[in-house]
This record gives C-alpha cells, structure tokens and sequence, in this order.
C-alpha cells in the first residue's frame, strides 16, 4: 500500500479485498495450486470433518483461502459456522500450539501441515483439493503503476516464474528437480530445514502444482462468493477489477527453464 515493494505473493483473498478497497493493485498470476491442508493431532479425537464441531481451529487470517476452506466444507457438511470457534494464528506458531493442545485443529499453506506431520504429532485431516478442486491460495500481485508504465518487466517477472513452475512439473525430472529446488531455497531463501521442504514438495509429489498458473474467472468467482458469504468483501467485484490476464496470456507458450543443480546458470 505504501509503494514500499512493487509486486507480492499473496493470497489470493487480501489481494482482492486491497483492490476492492481501491488500492491500485491487480493479480497477474498464480503462485501455486493446492498447497494447503487442515492438520489435527495425530492420536486425538478428531476423526472427521464433523468432529470438529465445537472446537478451536486455527486459520492465518480472516483474510485467506486457509478459512474460506473451512466454510466450504462446513457447508457441505451441513455444518453451521458458529459450530466451530476461529482463531487467527501466525503461520510458524500453529504446530506448536497443535501439539501443546491451545487448538485442537489448524487450516494453513505449506510447509506448516508439513512440519506438523514430520514432527509426529499432527496429521492431515484433508488437503484442500478435497473440498476444493483446482484450490488456488498464492497470488502474484503488482501495483498498476507498474503495470502502466513497465509492462515489459512484469511481463519478464511472469515468464520466469511460469518457466519456475514448468521447471518443477518436468515429468521426468520433476522428484531430481523439486528435491533440488527444496535444497536450494531451505538454506538461502527461507532459512528452513530443507527435509522439511522436501516433504511439502514431494510426500505426494502432487501435494503442491506449479501448473497451471494462469488466473481463471470460475476459480475466482468461487472465491469471492465465498467471501461475501463470510463477511470479508462488502461489495460485488469484476474479475477485470481485481486481475489483469495479459501477463499470463503472454507467458502461454513458455518452456521449463532448462537447469540442473551445479550449473552456473539457467537457460
């Protein structure tokens, strides 16, 4: 808001919710599919859905597909929201909490469903596929003035990360690439262990997709239903409101980076 950073990841909810309150930002792309998943304690009551009937679920933000989740399939439960209690909780503190018992359950993006599971004490109730086919959370979002003024540029930002993406997706390399990628970014970007990462990427190989990136006007109009229904967006948006699809469009025909782990650099 303040032009401090020109382009984000985000999710996909806030993102929407900025523009609807007229801040001058559009989503160009996609950061992922799938992703995210509800955790609860590995040998605690909560069997199913349902059993989550009067207990504490921890979400990272009033604003994030992780909640909205969680009305979609209270829904098709034929669940009533006020049947379970709410809490916003930062993201790194929620596996903690499962395991200390302050929650009985958590609805968040990886790697946090994984630290859980490799810790031995959560275990996956559902991913959100399950509920929610093609569930998109991660969004990339640029200011407009940019958008205006250097459209080349993003243009460059949405190629390389849709080559990111293919990259990752590269069928006969995709568990050489993905192990490397986790390697990678544990130790210089996200200051993670990268075990953990490798198991968010790669137990199920399918559990995070890069592809495909592209916004898609069904995917979002799921969303901002949803987000009327739960009180987080006070009026009707366009989908041409809030997304610009040239940049994906434009990235249609991109290949995979070709790059293997030693190399000096990507081509």
């Amino acid at each position: 808001m303040s032009n401090k950073m020109q382009a984000a990841f985000m999710v996909a909810p806030m993102a929407i919710a900025l523009r609807a309150q007229g801040v001058p930002v559009k989503i160009v792309y996609l950061g992922h599919r799938y992703g995210s998943a509800v955790v609860v304690q590995k040998d605690g009551p909560v069997k199913k859905f349902t059993d989550l009937r009067g207990r504490v679920v921890a979400v990272p933000s009033r604003f994030s597909d992780e909640r909205l989740i969680l009305f979609r399939a209270m829904k098709i439960n034929g669940m009533n929201p006020s049947e379970i209690h709410l809490v916003e909780m930062a993201p790194p503190d929620v596996a903690g909490a499962l395991a200390a018992g302050a929650i009985d359950a958590f609805s968040m993006g990886e790697p946090f469903p994984s630290q859980s599971e490799m810790s031995g004490r959560g275990r996956v109730l559902f991913h959100a596929r399950e509920y929610w086919p093609d569930f998109m959370s991660c969004v990339l979002v640029v200011r407009q003035d940019v958008i205006d003024h250097r459209p080349e540029a993003v243009q460059v930002l949405v190629d390389g990360i849709a080559r990111s993406g293919l990259w990752l997706e590269e069928k006969e390399r995709r568990r050489a690439h993905r192990t490397q990628a986790a390697d990678f970014v544990g130790r210089y970007y996200y200051r993670q262990d990268p075990k953990l990462l490798r198991w968010a990427l790669l137990k199920p190989e399918d559990r995070v997709k890069y592809e495909p990136l592209s916004p898609r006007k069904a995917d979002f109009e799921i969303v901002t239903k949803l987000m009327r229904e739960t009180g987080v967006l006070d009026r009707e948006i366009a989908f041409e409101e809030y997304v610009d699809i040239r940049f994906a469009e434009g990235a249609a025909g991109q290949k995979p980076w070709k790059y293997e782990a030693g190399w000096a650099k990507a081509q």
